[in-house]
C-alpha cells in the first residue's frame, strides 16, 4: 500500500515540503508507505495533441518528469495533490502537472486513477486558499477518484519557509487528511476481494459545438 504526494511547488524545503511531511508522519505511523515526488519549475504545459490518450503506456510525447509522475500514481493506491497558491491559483508548473497527468491517465479509453484515493492541500500567505483547494480537488473528481478530505479546507498558511509550522490548525488538518487517507487506502485494500470496485467503462465525449 502506497499513498504518492505531488509536490507542486518550485522551492525546496519550502512550506509544501513541511506539510507533506506531515501528512508522511501520519500514512507511516498507520503502516501504509508514503512517497513524495516534486517536479520543480521545469514542466511543459500540455500540448492538447492528445496522443497519449491513444497511447497503451499512458505515456506524454513530451519528455521531462510528468511521465515518471504517471507511472508512479498508476503504481499508488493514493494520490496527493499539494500546491502553493500563486496569483489566487495553482502553480503554473503545478497546473503543467495535472493537466498532463488527467490527459494521459483520466481521459482515455481505460482510467488508471478511478477508485484511488486522493487528498489535496495548498499552502497560501494570505488569500486564494479556497480556490485553490477546490481546483486540486476537481481535478481528482474529474478522475473518479475517491475524494477523501480534514475536518476544514485544505489550505495551510505561510509565506516564509517554515511559517506554515506556526499555523497549528493547519497542521491539523493536515495531520488528519493524512490519517483519512491510509485509512480509506486500507479498507480497500482489505475488501479489495470481497467488495469488487463497480466496473469500469470509457467515458462518453460531448462536443457542444458541431
Amino acid at each position: 500500500m502506497r499513498i504518492v504526494a505531488i509536490n507542486g511547488s518550485p522551492r525546496k524545503d519550502g512550506n509544501c515540503t513541511q506539510i507533506i511531511n506531515v501528512v508522511r508522519k501520519a500514512v507511516e505511523e498507520a503502516g501504509v508507505e508514503f512517497r513524495e515526488l516534486q517536479p520543480g519549475a521545469n514542466v511543459h504545459p500540455c500540448l492538447a495533441c492528445y496522443k497519449c490518450i491513444d497511447d497503451s503506456e499512458h505515456k506524454c510525447v513530451q519528455n521531462d518528469c510528468v511521465n515518471e509522475i504517471i507511472r508512479e500514481c498508476r503504481e499508488a493506491d493514493g494520490i496527493l495533490l499539494v500546491s502553493p497558491v500563486y496569483h489566487g491559483g495553482i502553480a503554473g508548473n503545478m497546473k503543467c502537472v495535472i493537466d498532463r497527468l488527467m490527459l494521459a491517465g483520466g481521459c482515455g479509453p481505460e482510467n488508471i486513477f478511478a477508485h484511488k484515493v486522493g487528498g489535496a492541500l495548498c499552502t497560501l500567505r494570505r488569500t486564494g486558499g479556497s480556490a485553490t483547494y477546490h481546483e486540486l480537488l476537481a481535478a481528482m473528481d474529474a478522475m473518479e477518484m475517491i475524494i477523501m478530505t480534514s475536518d476544514y479546507w485544505g489550505a495551510v498558511h505561510g509565506a516564509e519557509k517554515g511559517e506554515c509550522m506556526e499555523d497549528y490548525e493547519g497542521l491539523e488538518v493536515a495531520e488528519r487528511l493524512g490519517k483519512n487517507m491510509a485509512w480509506m487506502v486500507r479498507v480497500l485494500a482489505q475488501t479489495r476481494d470481497t467488495i469488487p470496485a463497480p466496473e469500469a467503462y470509457p467515458r462518453k465525449m460531448m462536443n457542444f459545438i458541431r
